[in-house]
């Protein structure tokens, strides 16, 4: 893209190959300006190359055509290899009649656009990463004055300017010149100046404009522009249009709802987009099967979102893709949501044949959903925001992205109070409660479902009264209150029994379970773990009947029922492994250990141990992982 440091990079390698001995014949260099207003064309970059070959005045022919003959021959008649760069082209027809016609000498092109329908060999010029952005600024301070300390006073401040900047080349480089201009002045100060504006881009042009060492202007925006301006219509509206989609990188189907085009036409616009390098594809091996994700870089997607400001028709255009892209976003995610809700006895979900199905789509989707639900704020989105929020729980607690279901959640309790939604503002708070308590804080966890439990039954809702009774059971659990817990679960129990919710009763009774057992109440705790499990069974729900299993061997194993409990850590096992719950099946494998480190059979519980290690690493739990291998040590023989 523009102001990668495309010319820098082919001028620097210039300089190194010369160095090396590789062109003996020297380097001729042509700037074509392909960007500017009135890019230079073949006819006038082949007198400047005749010239630098000595050939002016009476010895140029007349005719253009004896022009080209004059310069291959000339090129063709030199033994010594010469470096021809051609820097900054847009388009074939201005680099095609100039290159050499024979394979003694090398060409080196520079350019914004991908020639796709040229056999040559094509090197892409990402952002820096971070590291490399630091050292660039840093050097380009150190240069000017080598007493200038700010970089390593403002270590912190410095790694967020880089990031501001994007890592592009060129606007580390403005960075640096704005620091220069204000020596005084700390890092931080432009960081706070750049974040102020609401256009980054504007911010960097904010200062007087000064030239690289190419005599070209230190200034971003122009450079934005100059590729906008050669685009075509449909690319130029895609381009806007893509820059306010959540998240940083969006699928192909949500561009496709974007822009109101079928997923075919799309992916064929993104390509020839792509080419220009303002947008990126984004691939890894597990997609490979799957149509890819864009990015735009910072810079240029808070381009395109200048450029929708400024236009009152595009604006206008911009909110109504913003409400396709939310639709979108809900529609597919209340389809994936049912089917990981899915239970035997309801009606079969049509969009997604099975769960490792509606998975791998939350999996791709993650991070736009994530960013689609904080639209929330603003009122246009705020009611498919709120329901898109409550699609999202069950996954979010299941891939144990706990950061995200709080501020998914969040989100929807504050835009649900904003309306007005009791009902939608309780939901909301029973799931940030729930994330919350996953995350580890108990006390607010606690406070959220309490305000839960305070808004449904205000409003009659004996369902969600009762699952809000549960989930504060649930954390009064965990809090150690396990008294209150038993009272909490008991009313929840009671709730589902006098609804006839035969899932929810199953799950009340083991929970119930959990706090009994805590509560040292072993008997009636073994109790309710069966009972639960029977219900379960009883419904289908083959997960839940595996939490039952987990928890009724938790309670026989405290009982020195050791044997018993093995066998029912086994069958909790076996539907985790079903059901690819790893983080579930790492913590049957532990309580495995466990099991056979008190029966003594110590070789057993080492080996329970290194299977939970693997366990927790599929699922993306190292730290557990790295706990169940220390306790696999522990067992080795001396």
């Amino acid at each position: 893209m523009g102001g990668i440091g495309k010319t820098a990079l082919a001028v620097e390698a210039a300089h190194r190959a010369r160095a090396e001995g590789w062109f003996p014949g020297g380097t001729l260099f042509v700037d074509l300006r392909g960007y500017d207003d009135n890019p230079v064309t073949a006819d006038q970059a082949v007198l400047a190359l005749l010239d630098a070959l000595g050939v002016r005045d009476g010895e140029l022919p007349e005719r253009i055509e004896r022009q080209y003959d004059a310069y291959r021959a000339l090129l063709t008649e030199r033994q010594d290899r010469i470096l021809l760069i051609l820097d900054n082209a847009s388009d074939p027809s201005q680099y095609l009649p100039l290159l050499p016609g024979t394979d003694q000498h090398r060409v080196l092109i520079t350019s914004r656009n991908r020639p796709y329908d040229l056999p040559v060999r094509i090197i892409d010029l990402e952002a820096l990463d971070p590291d490399e952005s630091v050292a660039l600024i840093s050097g380009a301070l150190h240069d000017s004055d080598e007493r200038d300390d700010r970089p390593a006073r403002e270590e912190e401040a410095l790694g967020e300017l880089t990031a501001l900047c994007g890592h592009l080349p060129l606007a580390l480089q403005i960075a640096a010149a704005m620091l220069r201009r204000r020596r005084y002045r700390g890092i931080a100060s432009l960081v706070a100046e750049i974040k102020k504006a609401e256009n980054p881009t504007v911010a960097f042009d904010k200062g007087r404009s000064g030239t690289d060492l190419y005599g070209r202007s230190l200034a971003l925006s122009p450079v934005l522009e100059t590729s906008y301006r050669r685009l075509p219509p449909d690319q130029a509206r895609l381009l806007c249009l893509l820059s306010l989609a959540p998240g940083s990188e969006t699928t192909t189907e949500a561009v496709a709802a974007l822009i109101v085009l079928d997923t075919d036409s799309t992916l064929s616009l993104l390509e020839d987009l792509a080419a220009t390098h303002l947008v990126a594809s984004v691939q890894n091996d597990k997609e490979a099967t799957s149509m890819p994700r864009w990015r735009l870089h910072d810079l240029v997607r808070a381009f395109g979102t200048g450029m929708v400001a400024a236009d009152k028709g595009l604006w206008e255009e911009g909110q109504a893709a913003r409400e396709r892209v939310l639709e979108f976003y809900y529609r597919w995610a209340a389809a994936a949501d049912d089917r990981l809700r899915w239970l035997p006895g309801m009606e079969e979900p049509e969009q997604f044949s099975d769960r490792a199905e509606a998975l791998a789509w939350f999996d791709r989707e993650r991070e736009g959903l994530v960013a689609a639900v904080l639209w929330a704020r603003e009122e246009r989105f705020a009611d498919t925001a709120v329901l898109l929020a409550e699609c999202l729980g069950e996954y979010l607690s299941w891939r144990r992205y706990f950061d995200d279901g709080i501020t998914v959640s969040r989100a929807a309790q504050e835009a649900a109070q904003r309306a007005g939604s009791r009902l939608g503002e309780a939901g909301a708070w029973n799931n940030l409660g729930i994330a919350l308590r996953e995350a580890g804080r108990m006390d607010e966890a606690m406070a959220a479902h309490i305000r839960a439990r305070d808004l449904l039954q205000a409003a009659g809702n004996r369902h969600g009264e009762a699952m809000a009774w549960n989930s504060l059971g649930i954390a009064l659990l965990e809090a150690g209150r396990a008294d209150e817990a038993v009272d909490a679960l008991i009313r929840a129990r009671n709730l589902c029994q006098a609804a006839g919710n035969h899932h929810g009763e199953a799950r009340a009774w083991n929970n119930l379970g959990n706090a009994l057992q805590e509560a040292g109440r072993m008997d009636e705790a073994i109790a309710a773990h069966i009972r639960a499990r029977d219900l379960y069974q009883a419904a289908g729900n083959r997960q839940g009947e595996a939490r039952a299993w987990n928890n009724l061997g938790l309670a026989l194993q405290e009982t020195g029922r050791v044997e018993e409990a093995i066998k029912a850590y086994d069958k909790d096992l076996e539907v985790c492994q079903e059901f690819e719950d790893w983080y579930g099946a790492g913590q049957t494998l532990e309580n495995l250990a466990l099991a056979y480190d008190d029966a003594h059979r110590p070789m057993e519980a080492r080996a329970h141990y290194l299977r939970a290690a693997d366990a927790f690493t599929r699922a993306n739990a190292t730290d557990r992982a790295t706990q169940a291998r220390a306790y696999a040590s522990s067992l080795e023989k001396p």
